[in-house]
């Protein structure tokens, strides 16, 4: 999916989610912040797919299919992230 074709609706959700883990980070540490989100998104997802089988049959074929996607999106949308990140790291200043 190209910047092109993703709706406005994406990224603003993205900052809201965002905005929480910034607002966190006031009464803990980055990492800990991260650990939860991390956790927070591999929870939902396993709810998306659970949502979306029609039985426990459905939904134990499906399982590895779900692990190699969403691992897949993960490493794809990180490393996308890491690089904006390394090409912008003195505009972004991560450590303030």
């Amino acid at each position: 999916m190209s910047d092109n074709e993703i709706p406005p609706e994406f990224w603003e959700r993205a900052d809201q989610v965002i905005a929480i883990a910034n607002e966190q980070t006031k009464d803990s540490t980055i990492g800990k912040v991260s650990s939860s989100l991390l956790y927070a998104a591999a929870r939902f997802n396993a709810f998306n797919v659970a949502s979306s089988a029609d039985s426990i049959d459905e939904m134990i074929k499906d399982k590895e299919e779900a692990i190699r996607y969403f691992t897949e999106q993960y490493k794809k949308m990180l490393t996308e992230n890491l690089d904006e990140y390394i090409e912008s790291y003195n505009e972004y200043k991560p450590h303030g």
